[in-house]
């Protein structure tokens, strides 16, 4: 079947699953292309619209084994009509649990048929040079998996005449969904002397919790525990305080040390 066109969505705050999703997308090789990054909250107030002659890619980061609950009330507004659609989720090298499935049934329910599934590594948000997870993926080699597999996912486009003649793709998971929707409510970010108040923490916060004009100002209540402000910080002024996500991190990292691999679902 011929696709005139592919939209490419993405939440991303420290930037892994925008990497990968762009990867998937030199292997598709298709000439219109549309990045629609819903990381930040104002990206997340248009409703996305899209139709059987586009291609539509949707990868998500996963949190606490789930889709990130932020997401799911946008992701619940989209409107598709048959639209063939790619599934992908980026994990921190533990496990992704359900959020394949949970995404793959949410984007059916939406209209779409989803073609290609897909898991990835991406270096974990609590990752720091102290306690790596993950560190520094997607690496070459995983991007080089990613450009595979839009690859596979264009030759599986061009088999068939038409949507309908698609069959269901199995996932692993269980339902009801297991994992935890509810994030932590933490003060866990110390800020040092070195903070010059630029600004470019609250710019990045994916759900405003970093006042604008006094960055030392964090909202537990909003935080998702994304860590992008301190990732992004040009002056690393911001970092863990001891306490529960630095406690994660250690154990993720004593945990988790083995590599994990991309896995595809076709």
């Amino acid at each position: 079947m011929k696709i005139q066109s592919m939209k490419l969505v993405c939440f991303s705050p420290t930037g892994t699953t925008k990497t990968i999703i762009q990867g998937i997308a030199r292997g598709i090789n298709q000439s219109t292309v549309e990045l629609i990054d819903i990381t930040k909250p104002d990206a997340r107030k248009q409703q996305l619209q899209t139709s059987e002659n586009e291609l539509l890619v949707v990868a998500v980061p996963v949190y606490m084994g789930r889709v990130p609950a932020l997401l799911i009330e946008w992701l619940h507004a989209i409107k598709a009509c048959n639209t063939p659609a790619v599934c992908v989720v980026v994990y921190g090298n533990r496990v992704y649990d359900d959020a394949l499935l949970e995404l793959k049934e949410i984007l059916i329910k939406r209209g779409c048929i989803p073609i290609a599934c897909a898991a990835y590594i991406g270096e974990h948000s609590f990752s720091s040079s102290e306690t790596p997870i993950a560190e520094a993926r997607p690496d070459a080699s995983d991007l080089n998996q990613a450009e595979l597999f839009g690859r596979k996912i264009k030759e599986k486009l061009l088999s068939v005449s038409s949507v309908e003649q698609f069959s269901d793709i199995n996932i692993p998971g269980n339902y009801p969904y297991g994992g935890i929707t509810k994030l932590w409510s933490v003060d866990f970010i110390a800020i040092s002397n070195e903070c010059t108040q630029c600004g470019i923490c609250a710019e990045g916060c994916p759900v405003g919790a970093i006042d604008s004009e006094n960055s030392n100002l964090i909202d537990k209540e909003k935080c998702i525990t994304c860590c992008a402000c301190i990732k992004n910080c040009p002056q690393n002024a911001r970092t863990m305080k001891p306490g529960l996500v630095k406690d994660a991190s250690m154990r993720l990292n004593k945990l988790y040390k083995e590599r994990k691999e991309p896995v595809f679902f076709f």
